[in-house]
């Protein structure tokens, strides 16, 4: 059983379209195709440490799609935004012990002594 299931009409119709492949040249192109894969993933995985060592790690501020003050915005009202959450309990972890706690009402920070945080939106 697979994560996803192959449909049953289009495993029939590749099988009625190709020829199958005798076991010897199919193992040689599944070794091509690792290596041509292997390849790939290295140059993305050096692209990605170009990306962040150059300060561009952050793609969409630095490409003009989110603006300075979505980009100063906590990531709990960000989330909370794009979930069309207005009230939530957040809560922040660093490894196993928390270091942060407040409230979220109308997307605006409510500490438990009562005094909101000024956030920019």
């Amino acid at each position: 059983m697979s994560l996803f299931p192959q449909p049953r009409w289009l495993r029939r119709w590749i099988r009625r379209r190709m020829n199958p492949l005798p076991v010897d040249r199919a193992a040689q192109w599944k070794g091509r195709i690792s290596i041509l894969y292997s390849i790939v993933a290295w140059n993305a995985l050096g692209w990605v440490g170009y990306m962040i060592y150059t300060g561009r790690n952050d793609w969409a501020k630095y490409y003009g799609y989110k603006t300075d003050e979505e980009a100063s915005m906590p990531q709990a009202i960000r989330f909370a935004k794009q979930l069309n959450v207005p009230n939530a309990h957040v809560m922040k972890f660093s490894g196993l012990s928390k270091t942060d706690e407040y409230e979220l009402k109308d997307n605006e920070v409510v500490r438990t002594d009562g005094q909101p945080k000024e956030v920019s939106e």
